[in-house]
């Protein structure tokens, strides 16, 4: 739960969520896109509050990239044109390039027609988070969400989701949930959270200045992978 939490963000900035395990981070992230509805106060999009958004309008206005991706039982192509139903193919390949996915296409035989998802083809699961942000790219809402896209890859399979995420936020209204705090070093506001409310907020350099819970946070990371 997240209590007593009061913040607004700018369009176009790129705001990260971090802090411990349980802090509110994803219930924060999921109440934008009202997952979960606040039982005080309210949540607003451009002045609105969501709860006088229609279900649909909210998820035209919002792409939300999970930390465990699904797939379904069809062919890539059809996967990523989720993102945009009426997509043509072309635009369906452009999402796929913008995501820095072609070198998964290149592998198979069938190309963007090779079946995946359940008995299907097998992908990684970084493999599944690029697919996942194609359909973003596609889908091209204002509005994105990003939980924890690269808390269980490797270092190279990150740097290629790290990419991809940051060609998809330009422009765009971002909230990144983040364990690896070095992928969201260059955001224009962290809120650090611990629960259910923030108890740091600012950017990189100002909370490493703060030396508090960000500053021992980082630096322990850093330590770690020195």
């Amino acid at each position: 739960a997240v209590d007593h939490i009061s913040i607004e963000i700018k369009a176009g900035e790129h705001v990260a969520f971090v802090g411990p395990s349980g802090g509110g981070k994803t219930t924060l992230a999921s109440m934008i896109a009202r997952f979960w509805d606040v039982k005080e106060g309210s949540v607003k999009i451009g002045g609105v509050d969501v709860r006088d958004i229609t279900s649909s309008e909210l998820m035209n206005q919002i792409s939300y990239v999970f930390q465990d991706s699904k797939l379904l039982k069809m062919s890539i192509l059809e996967n990523v044109r989720l993102g945009k139903p009426d997509a043509t193919d072309e635009e369906v390949m452009q999402a796929l390039k913008d995501a820095q996915c072609m070198d998964i296409i290149d592998k198979f035989k069938d190309g963007v027609h090779t079946m995946i998802g359940a008995k299907g083809i097998h992908v990684s699961g970084g493999e599944a988070q690029r697919l996942s942000i194609a359909r973003a790219f596609l889908k091209n809402a204002p509005v994105l969400i990003l939980d924890e896209a690269t808390s269980s890859v490797d270092t190279r399979t990150e740097e290629r989701i790290q990419k991809a995420m940051d060609n998809l936020m330009k422009g765009r209204t971002s909230f990144v949930i983040a364990h690896r705090l070095s992928t969201i070093k260059d955001a224009d506001v962290i809120l650090v959270m611990k629960d259910g409310d923030i108890i740091e907020q600012g950017n990189h350099e100002e909370l490493l200045a703060m030396n508090g819970f960000y500053a021992n946070l980082y630096n322990s990371q850093f330590e770690k992978v020195g």
